[in-house]
């Protein structure tokens, strides 16, 4: 008896659009290059943005600097400053502060490169989310970089200088100043990334805004436990410092959810 070969399907006869354009046909090493495109690129990104960073590096290290100046002056105690004991720090200080620049600069470009290796392994119809995943990421990565400028590590400061009394006096090293001021700022950054990352698991069904509201308190718990670890403080008011943008953001992500996750499909008898 002579085998008859099944009839082909054409594309798209049978095929679920949920799973069209899926990037499942990509290969290991497929993969694997793609992502050595997208460092190539996140590379020259930040090259571009720390360029632009160091054309007004004057600017930015005043930005950055003379607040931590301004918060170690106490009444009484006039004319006290940050100090280095090495020759290269205030060199180095420069160059530090300007990849961090370039960082918040370039951060639009890096976040869509990282958005283009993610894209292949998504359906066709979330990679329409390109722009809004930029925009929320990036939004929220300034916005955690500004919150910690101008009220996490100001009050850290002031926390740290509150010790000094008649036989002490504060006079940090700019080398250790800047260090915590950039793990805050990068630190910030990041936690206010929460509503990104939720919206994309809402979007891909792994959460909801009822199951992060059920959940609220069990969240409330691990939010407090993360700011008392990460506040420098051991005080009650270091630790709100740190847990009260937390909350806010998980309530927005709770909104967040709600708005974008995805709806079920009525059952169909």
């Amino acid at each position: 008896m002579a085998l008859v070969p099944f009839p082909s399907a054409r594309p798209g006869d049978d095929e679920d659009p949920e799973h069209e354009d899926s990037g499942s046909k990509m290969s290991f090493l497929e993969h694997l290059d793609e992502l050595r495109k997208r460092l190539i690129y996140i590379c020259w990104s930040l090259l571009a943005g720390c360029i632009v960073a160091y054309a007004f590096i004057p600017r930015i290290v005043d930005f950055i600097m003379k607040p931590m100046y301004l918060l170690i002056q106490t009444p009484g105690q006039s004319g006290a400053k940050l100090i280095y004991t090495s020759g290269p720090e205030p060199f180095m200080l420069w160059i530090k502060i300007g990849f961090i620049a370039g960082i918040f600069i370039a951060s639009p470009l890096i976040l869509y490169q990282v958005w283009k290796f993610i894209a292949p392994g998504l359906y066709s119809h979330e990679k329409k989310f390109a722009i809004p995943f930029v925009l929320m990421s990036t939004g929220f990565f300034v916005l955690g970089g500004l919150f910690s400028h101008y009220v996490a590590f100001p009050w850290t400061w002031q926390f740290f200088n509150s010790w000094g009394n008649d036989y002490m006096i504060f006079m940090p090293k700019i080398d250790d100043a800047f260090s915590m001021y950039t793990m805050m700022l990068l630190g910030m950054g990041l936690v206010f990334e929460m509503p990104t990352l939720v919206f994309f698991l809402a979007r891909m069904g792994m959460v909801t805004g009822g199951f992060l509201l059920r959940h609220a308190k069990y969240a409330l718990l691990i939010i407090v436990i993360v700011a008392a670890v990460v506040s420098p403080g051991t005080d009650a008011m270091s630790t709100i410092v740190f847990a009260v943008p937390m909350l806010a953001l998980y309530a927005i992500s709770i909104v967040v959810a709600y708005v974008f996750q995805k709806r079920r499909k009525p059952a169909v008898d």
